[in-house]
C-alpha cells in the first residue's frame, strides 16, 4: 500500500508561507541599503540587522519550499511562521493602532494554520495511509514506516 502525496493544503500552506518570507527578505535587503548610504551611528550596525533579516527569510523560504514539495520536516517550522504573523498582525492590530494592516496580515497567518491543521494535513503529517486510523499507524511505526517505505522497505 502506497503513501498519499502532501495534500493540496500544505502546498498551499507553503506557498502562503513563502509569501511573508519574501517580505522579510525584501525588507532586510532594503534595510541594506539603506544602511549603506547613511553614516555609521553608534549601536546601530546596519549589516547585523540586514543580516538577520535576510538570514531568517530564507529559513522561512526554505520551509515554505519543503511544504510546497510535500516534505514532512517543514510542517512544524510552517506552523511557527504562521504563529509569527498572527503575532505581527496582533500587534498591529492592538498597540501599533493599525488595524488596516493587522487584520489582513492576523487573517493570512490564520489561514495558514487551519491548512496546516486541517485533517488531510493532519493524517499525512502523521504519516497515515488512507482509510488508517492513528492507532493502525503507531502499531506500524508511523512515520518511521512512512521513512522506510520510501527507502523501499516494507515494515508490515
Amino acid at each position: 500500500m502506497k503513501l498519499s502525496p502532501a495534500p493540496r493544503e500544505v502546498r498551499l500552506a507553503g506557498v502562503v508561507t513563502a509569501v511573508p518570507s519574501l517580505a522579510l527578505l525584501v525588507f532586510g535587503v532594503v534595510v541594506l541599503v539603506n544602511g549603506l548610504g547613511s553614516p555609521a551611528q553608534p549601536g546601530n550596525n546596519v549589516y547585523v540587522e540586514s543580516g538577520t533579516f535576510i538570514v531568517v527569510a530564507l529559513a522561512f523560504l526554505a520551509a515554505s519550499g519543503g511544504l510546497v514539495l510535500g516534505q514532512t520536516w517543514a510542517r512544524s517550522p510552517g506552523v511557527v511562521i504562521a504563529l509569527i504573523v498572527v503575532g505581527l498582525g496582533w500587534y498591529l492590530l492592538g498597540p501599533s493602532g493599525e488595524p488596516a494592516w493587522g487584520v489582513p496580515i492576523a487573517l493570512f497567518g490564520i489561514a495558514t494554520l487551519v491548512l496546516l491543521f486541517r485533517a488531510p494535513s493532519r493524517a499525512w503529517a502523521l504519516g497515515l495511509r488512507e482509510g488508517e486510523t492513528e492507532t493502525e499507524a503507531a502499531e506500524r511505526g508511523g512515520l518511521a514506516g512512512r521513512r522506510a517505505e520510501r527507502e523501499g522497505h516494507e515494515e508490515d
